[in-house]
């Protein structure tokens, strides 16, 4: 008996997409036999809610997992897989970054409903993970990959709306992942096409990158950065790094929750799929996170992955255990409210 015809083995360290609405016949063949943790849904993969929760159920059935997570890039704004008519999109982070300045009350109470209603439809899809809130904080002449995305131009704002951002989140039943750990601000390219090398000391990294993950450090997921600081590591992006992951990430930031990788097909890394898959997970990353929906790219990874360790499987049922059932909602009232708070922005 192979590994993978164990049923008892745990599950694959891989978060898969799938290329299109519906599970194909391949597809789902590939789901059985490579059993991967878990899930990541894009624009493509959802055209109305009907389609959606279908094929969530077909994703979790394929695997034999009725809680395997599911996750979704849902920020608001530009990143938002799920929009008008059937979604609430709303505005990217630097809205409520701008209402904080005016009024640091009103902008955690405008972040924190964003995100309630982005967990409303969520939840109601069966998709239990959002790849948000972004906690990177720009530097001035960072890529504008990040941009309107960040919370904040300086820690302290970023670390109040990327908590208030989390609890929304939570309050509907939804795991909030932080990204891109240890800070992609000061990348000054992509990381989707090219690698970036931050050349910052290491005592401003301190003081300007790691604060807001040292304070979201109790979040049950987080994502790794396709970047290189070099005063850290000159050689190797965070995501392949065993120092920036275990001496920055695990030690000096103190996190200890569920570690995904940014996407492995990204142009910030090189090597195979499969060079890339074992390099990650040596370095201390708990899964490898796969988007594309490429079947073939799916197996070479799959083959060149292990299934969780027993650090990961601590930290995955940490993590189940800290999401909990959606409190009360009133969607109209939190729409109309949310309008409310932003109309001086646009008055």
């Amino acid at each position: 008996m192979s590994s993978r015809d164990d049923p008892s083995r745990p599950p694959l360290a891989l978060i898969v997409g799938c290329a299109g609405p519906r599970l194909g016949d391949d597809e789902a063949r590939f789901l059985a036999e490579a059993r991967p943790l878990g899930f990541i849904l894009f624009a493509r993969n959802c055209e109305h809610p009907g389609q959606v929760r279908t094929l969530v159920a077909e994703l979790r059935s394929a695997v034999g997992s009725a809680d395997a997570p599911v996750l979704i890039d849902q920020e608001g704004g530009r990143v938002a897989r799920l929009r008008p008519p059937h979604w609430y999109a709303g505005r990217p982070a630097r809205a409520f970054a701008d209402l904080h300045k005016r009024d640091p009350g009103a902008g955690v109470e405008a972040i924190w409903l964003h995100a309630r209603l982005i967990a409303d439809d969520l939840a109601s899809l069966g998709i239990d993970v959002d790849c948000a809130p972004v906690v990177d904080v720009p530097a001035p002449d960072g890529h504008d990959v990040i941009g309107d995305r960040a919370s904040g131009t300086e820690p302290p704002p970023v670390i109040a709306l990327a908590r208030a951002f989390a609890e929304g989140l939570a309050a509907g039943g939804v795991a909030p992942m932080i990204k891109h750990m240890p800070g992609h601000g000061r990348a000054r390219v992509d990381s989707h096409v090219a690698l970036p090398v931050v050349q910052a000391t290491l005592a401003s990294l301190r003081a300007f990158d790691f604060p807001p993950f040292r304070a979201l450090r109790d979040i049950p997921w987080a994502m790794t950065a396709h970047v290189v600081y070099s005063a850290i590591d000159h050689a190797l992006p965070a995501t392949a790094s065993p120092r920036v992951i275990g001496e920055v990430i695990r030690g000096e930031i103190g996190y200890d929750g569920l570690l995904l990788s940014d996407d492995i097909s990204m142009g910030a890394l090189s090597g195979t799929l499969a060079e890339r898959t074992r390099a990650i997970l040596a370095a201390g990353c708990d899964v490898v996170l796969h988007c594309s929906g490429d079947l073939a790219e799916a197996q070479a990874i799959a083959d060149a992955a292990r299934p969780l360790d027993a650090a990961a499987l601590r930290r995955l049922a940490r993590a189940r255990a800290w999401r909990s059932a959606p409190s009360p909602f009133d969607r109209s009232a939190a729409l109309a409210r949310l309008e409310t708070l932003l109309a001086p922005l646009v008055a």
